[in-house]
């Protein structure tokens, strides 16, 4: 029998929880991924470095947020998810703020890790359990609403931080990144809650009826523990094709200023190019995630995925310099890329569920540090060696082939207990993806 629900009387704390959620991990992963490449000019003129010395800051980066991921993925499955990102916000903070002290390379690689070393406790952890928590009927939608918020942080990131380069220098926008994400560790603070019983009094606070049908504590106990994934074939066919996909992240997406700038076009043109992206990807995120709801995250995602193959294939193609070209092609590519973010999240929850989703979510992102790491070195050293972007451009095109077919040989979890692959589900376990 469900307790007897209070009328709403204030606005569910749930859309407070998701704001924050959007604002943490957008203008994290704007700051660091969508606004790299324009500090790229600027650092190389001031201390001499070529673009492969540049982008290794990168490489280590993803080692940093790699080998950090299962850590906070545990911690937040045994101490909850406001305290891991409250200090994650906290390292993206200081590794930005102390930038302008950069006077050598390890200290850009080293700063660079620091603010690395925060990206999962502030992005796909605390996403996947809040809106699994907070929105379980929903959790698609949301997800791709809440995780919009990376495309949100590249457009205003990338815009803020053209402007402080163009008119203060780049000093003075790291130490702008550094002062907007204490703010927002601030509000993660104050906002964020992620126990079982305060979802369900809440639910009955704001009159949300359905919340409490599902079962707070249900819904996060429902899935696979660590050590049973890790039996499966099917994790390993999804990290290997989350793997290949990542490179878009590391290989492409960090590039675009600077391949397009190479064409000989404009710094207008490029972050233009870069802002529609962004833009593209804000609506991508809702339609991928309202259409995992319908046909799976693992098919949605491979959807996502060769999207963003066509779109990097027209950028090196003959005549991909081409204006129209240009454009279509980012065009192209960014209505794919901005559905990945959302799917990689739903695509592990779909297949282990959310009871110890942080442990396997890290599990799954140590295999992803492969291409995090390894994609602007082999960017960076083939534009060197060739002199252009086509050869490793079209190198990642083909490895977003071979993942797309690791996704579609992996099974979703409800298959997996059709065919009694895991057993008895346990209570609350509906055995529905």
């Amino acid at each position: 029998m469900l307790p007897r629900v209070v009328g709403p009387n204030r606005i569910y704390l749930g859309w407070h929880i998701a704001w924050v959620m959007f604002l943490s991990g957008g203008m994290t992963v704007g700051m660091t991924q969508y606004s790299f490449g324009l500090f790229a000019e600027p650092m190389e003129s001031r201390f001499g470095w070529n673009r492969t010395e540049f982008n290794a800051a990168l490489s280590f980066g993803f080692i940093s947020s790699g080998l950090m991921t299962p850590v906070a993925g545990r911690l937040m499955d045994r101490y909850g998810v406001r305290p891991v990102m409250v200090f994650s916000l906290v390292l993206i903070s200081a590794g930005f703020a102390m930038r302008p002290l950069v006077s050598d390379l390890w200290h850009w690689y080293l700063f660079n890790a620091l603010a690395f070393a925060g990206l999962p406790g502030v992005t796909v952890l605390p996403a996947g359990k809040m809106v699994g928590l907070w929105f379980p009927k929903t959790q698609g939608r949301m997800m791709g609403v809440v995780i919009s918020g990376n495309n949100f942080g590249g457009l205003a990131t990338v815009s803020l931080a053209t402007l402080l380069i163009a008119g203060a220098g780049w000093e003075w926008a790291f130490l702008a990144f550094g002062i907007i994400m204490a703010v927002v560790c601030v509000a993660a603070l104050v906002v964020v809650r992620d126990g079982p019983d305060e979802m369900e009094a809440e639910a009955r606070r704001s009159g949300r009826v359905e919340l409490l049908s599902s079962g707070g504590e249900a819904v996060l106990e429902s899935g696979l523990t660590l050590r049973e994934a890790l039996r499966s074939k099917d994790f390993y066919l999804i990290a290997f094709g989350l793997t290949a996909a990542n490179f878009t992240y590391s290989g492409i997406l960090t590039q675009i200023p600077s391949h397009l700038e190479h064409e000989g076009y404009s710094k207008a043109v490029a972050v233009g190019a870069l802002t529609m992206v962004a833009a593209m990807a804000v609506g991508s995120k809702l339609v991928f995630g309202r259409l995992s709801e319908s046909i799976g995250a693992r098919n949605a995602t491979a959807i996502s995925v060769g999207l963003q193959m066509v779109g990097v294939v027209m950028m090196v193609m003959p005549g991909g310099d081409a204006p129209g070209m240009v454009w279509a092609a980012h065009f192209v590519y960014g209505l794919g890329f901005g559905g990945l973010g959302a799917l990689i999240v739903l695509l592990v929850s779909e297949s282990f569920g959310l009871r110890e989703f942080g442990s396997i979510m890290g599990m799954v992102n140590m295999s992803m540090v492969i291409s995090l790491t390894s994609g602007p070195l082999i960017v960076g050293a083939l534009f060197d060696v060739t002199g252009g972007y086509q050869v490793p451009f079209g190198i990642i095109s083909g490895a977003f082939a071979l993942g797309i077919a690791a996704l579609l040989l992996s099974k979703r979890r409800s298959e997996r207990l059709e065919g009694g692959a895991e057993g008895t589900p346990r209570a609350g376990e509906s055995g529905s993806a």
